[in-house]
């Protein structure tokens, strides 16, 4: 299969897998708290379940691709995802069980991502890789803001359960897709399997495996509010909001794609890290300005949302490519698992954070809240650059 038309397919599936993905933070603000009376620490420790359970999962499934075919995992995966997925839906009833199933459906998804983009690049030219990881990576947030978008409607409509239900049917496309690949054997590894010590010691895999982290650390705490922030701007303004906290979400994930897109074609043309560095310290301002301006008109709210919503993304190919460039061939399983897990790891953490923010600032309804929170996200991808800064640092003095 030629390499453009083996990365639509893979982006294609990705969607699907993608599905449930944001459901609980899609309905939690309007069903979940109310319907369970949780605080903001819960609802943030139960969207960071999922993200917990792909940490506990991911590094063993992401190592095993460095002996089997990642397209097996990739299959089993998917199909977890799928289960877990509408079993919450059928079961969860309050936060410890809604929690597991969560975890759950996390665990699946450690079978589907990194697995997912293991078996593209094995099948890839390396000319193709650097435009292909980024566009698989890029449909990541297309898949998200698919799932903001249908897991609320569905949620209005029929109900939340159903927003479940209906979206663990999208990883069954992911499962479609892994069936559909050709057999690829990997390189034999050496070593055991969890022995990442190769991995810690690759300087420069090792400066884009953390900028990832505390890139995904602000993209998902991001990600588990944006739903909650948009709808105290609504209560607070009323019409003058413009948008729905529905479609602000949705917005807010789509444009992660171009925003991809273009990020790793600065870092082509201006260096990686230089690139990356950029974009992550933009990102932090504009953080610390909405938490600023939290109390203040929509309209302004509203366009540095926008522009975070760009700024946020904007470095994730970069980073994902410049791991996969940097990894050493017969550990590209190891290294992958490594990023993977500390990528969402941070993201586990993140979402329960920002709850811990509001909850001791004035809540939900309060603009100081907010504050907090976007101070939170500001200062974890601040640690970006000095970590690419440390590799390179170090990289030169090796």
């Amino acid at each position: 299969m030629r390499g453009g038309a083996l990365t639509v397919k893979m982006c294609a599936g990705q969607v699907g897998s993608l599905l449930p993905h944001a459901v609980v933070p899609a309905v939690m603000t309007r069903h979940l708290i109310p319907l369970w009376g949780l605080t903001n620490a819960q609802a943030g420790l139960l969207a960071a379940a999922y993200a917990g359970g792909y940490m506990l999962a991911v590094p063993v499934l992401s190592s095993l691709t460095d002996r089997i075919d990642a397209r097996r995992l990739l299959l089993a995966g998917s199909l977890f995802n799928a289960a877990a997925t509408i079993a919450f839906g059928w079961l969860a009833q309050g936060l410890m069980s809604a929690m597991l199933l969560w975890g759950l459906a996390g665990i699946g998804f450690a079978g589907a991502y990194m697995p997912g983009l293991r078996a593209l690049t094995d099948r890839l030219q390396s000319d193709d890789a650097s435009r292909s990881v980024t566009l698989y990576t890029s449909s990541y947030s297309l898949g998200v803001g698919l799932s903001f978008l249908v897991s609320q409607w569905v949620a209005d409509h029929l109900g939340w359960r159903w927003s479940f239900v209906l979206t663990g049917l999208g990883p069954l496309g992911m499962a479609a897709a892994a069936w559909s690949l050709a057999r690829k054997t990997p390189v034999p590894h050496p070593g055991a399997l969890l022995d990442f010590r190769p991995v810690l010691r690759n300087r420069e895999a090792m400066g884009y495996i953390l900028g990832y982290g505390f890139h995904c650390f602000e993209l998902y705490a991001m990600r588990t509010w944006i739903v909650g922030f948009w709808t105290f701007v609504s209560l607070r303004s009323g019409q003058a909001a413009l948008l729905d906290p529905i479609t602000v979400s949705v917005l807010v994930t789509v444009l992660a794609v171009p925003a991809g897109i273009l990020g790793n074609e600065a870092s082509m043309r201006f260096g990686r890290h230089r690139a990356v560095s950029a974009i992550q310290v933009v990102s932090a301002l504009v953080a610390l300005a909405i938490g600023a301006l939290a109390g203040g008109p929509p309209w302004l709210l509203l366009a540095l949302v926008l522009i975070y919503a760009i700024t946020v993304p904007a470095d994730s190919g970069s980073l994902t490519a410049g791991m996969s460039a940097s990894a050493e061939p017969q550990r590209r399983g190891a290294t992958m698992a490594l990023h993977s897990t500390l990528g969402f790891g941070l993201s586990a953490l993140a979402g329960w954070s920002v709850g811990v923010a509001l909850d001791a600032f004035g809540g939900a309804d309060s603009a100081q809240g907010w504050l907090a929170g976007f101070a939170v996200m500001a200062a974890g991808v601040s640690l970006g650059p000095l970590a690419l800064w440390w590799s390179r640092a170090r990289s030169r003095a090796v």
